[in-house]
């Protein structure tokens, strides 16, 4: 069985689930973006495969992320409870709809959204100390993040954590939370889509990702809690930054 395997070409998969693995639970987003632009960009895997294989991912590494920031105390459980139950009905919603929504259409403009969301978090970071509030906006939150994640192919963490931080959120249990959640939220959206794939879904890139992405875990969640929160607002305003525009490069070219 092992002397099939292009270990060369598992170890590149393995590299690159681990640096998404690192950034997305480090900073709460990230991961769909990061593994997607290398496979498709650098490791030459068709765009179609590499969705697939990044949404199987996700599954399990939303998994450990979440268990790892739960021992860490970077969760914040009455932010969890409700944030879970809008962002599944969102996610089952957002899959339903799926087959008949052009999300092409309205992508660009909620990643330009989310680029001019991670400007203000970067010059607030750098101008500002954070001064710590109870979010408000939770639930419809949760609800348009989850419905956004299934529709467009992504965007559970970008919407989330970086809305929460905007509202005066703890960065650090902002983050931990919204990868908590996103374990239940990437498995009820995902289930339809795993049972029709099978084991056929589990290909090189799928298990090179899964091994990185699960090594991982626990060092990004022992960055979020050990980062100051000045520095993680800065580093989600980088990261939203310039993979928003990115996509919005991608979604116009």
């Amino acid at each position: 069985m092992f002397e099939n395997i292009d270990w060369a070409r598992l170890a590149e998969f393995v590299a690159a689930g681990f640096a998404a693995q690192i950034v997305d639970g480090a900073l709460g987003m990230a991961f769909g973006v990061i593994s997607s632009t290398l496979l498709v960009s650098v490791l030459g895997v068709p765009p179609a495969t590499a969705s697939a294989s990044v949404h199987v991912v996700e599954c399990f590494t939303t998994g450990v992320s979440g268990i790892s920031h739960a021992l860490h105390k970077n969760v914040n459980w009455k932010l969890f409870w409700r944030l879970v139950l809008p962002g599944i009905a969102g996610g089952v919603t957002g899959a339903y709809l799926l087959s008949s929504l052009d999300a092409s259409v309205t992508r660009p403009f909620v990643m330009t959204y989310l680029a001019a969301i991670g400007v203000y978090l970067l010059w607030r970071g750098l101008r500002h100390p954070p001064k710590p509030k109870e979010p408000k906006v939770i639930a419809p939150l949760g609800l348009v993040g989850g419905f956004l994640d299934a529709a467009g192919g992504g965007g559970w963490g970008p919407v989330v954590t970086s809305n929460l931080l905007v509202q005066g959120a703890t960065p650090r249990t902002t983050i931990g939370t919204v990868n908590t959640v996103e374990f239940f939220l990437t498995v009820s959206i995902s289930a339809t889509f795993l049972i029709h794939l099978g084991l056929e879904a589990f290909t090189t890139a799928v298990a090179g990702l899964l091994i990185g992405g699960i090594v991982a875990a626990p060092f990004g969640a022992m960055f979020a809690k050990h980062i100051p929160a000045r520095t993680l607002l800065i580093l989600v305003g980088i990261v939203l930054t310039i993979t928003s525009l990115y996509s919005v490069y991608r979604a116009l070219s």
